[in-house]
């Protein structure tokens, strides 16, 4: 069942304290690939000092994670050319994954499995934008309409609550925003993969 609760429209209203505050937030920013990243990217540019966080242990196989790291790394060096956004990214840790999933595999795509796997890599998230003192953490995942922004956006509150650190709320879908990621996919030659990650989503 999907949420009542307007993501995009508390989202908006958040930008718009920011800007009347004059603010510019650090934002660490979840990003699972560049295609779906794009957009947000320059969505969210104007308006907070971005550092991208490449954490997805869930990527399958290990060449699929270096062709999607590789790719993301080239996408920034084209589109950010003044060099304005940060980029982090952790070692290829398939066991992490293996072990949040466990008991799950069996699950259909966007069930239990998935949720579990949200919260690995928000936790992580959260976890190092408390670290290097960030004012927000959100992720990339709910430009995607494969996704439940209603389970993403849950477990970044509560990971928020547990962290002491603001989850900026999205739905990143929204106002045409998976149409533009596949515009600048298309515009930057970025190579757009058939699957979410995970062995089990191929």
């Amino acid at each position: 069942m999907r949420s009542s609760i307007n993501y995009q429209s508390v989202f908006e209203k958040e930008l718009e304290k920011l800007k009347l505050e004059g603010l510019t937030p650090k934002l660490l920013l979840h990003a699972c690939c560049a295609p779906c990243s794009s957009s947000v990217i320059e969505f969210l540019r104007d308006n907070f000092d971005i550092t991208i966080y490449f954490f997805n242990p869930n990527i399958y196989p290990e060449k699929e994670y270096v062709r999607r790291l590789t790719e993301f790394e080239k996408f920034l060096k084209d589109f950010d050319k003044k060099n304005k956004i940060g980029f982090i990214h952790e070692e290829y840790s398939p066991l992490e994954f293996a072990a949040c999933a466990k008991g799950y595999e069996e699950e259909k795509e966007g069930t239990g499995r998935c949720s579990k796997c949200f919260d690995l890599r928000l936790s992580k998230t959260a976890g190092k934008a408390k670290e290097l003192n960030f004012d927000y953490f959100t992720t990339t995942l709910t430009v995607s309409p494969h996704k439940n922004a209603e389970v993403i956006n849950s477990t970044g509150i509560n990971l928020s609550e547990t962290y002491g650190i603001k989850f900026l709320v999205s739905d990143f879908k929204k106002k045409n925003g998976f149409k533009r990621s596949i515009e600048l996919s298309a515009e930057y030659g970025l190579y757009r993969q058939n699957y979410c990650g995970c062995e089990f989503s191929i």
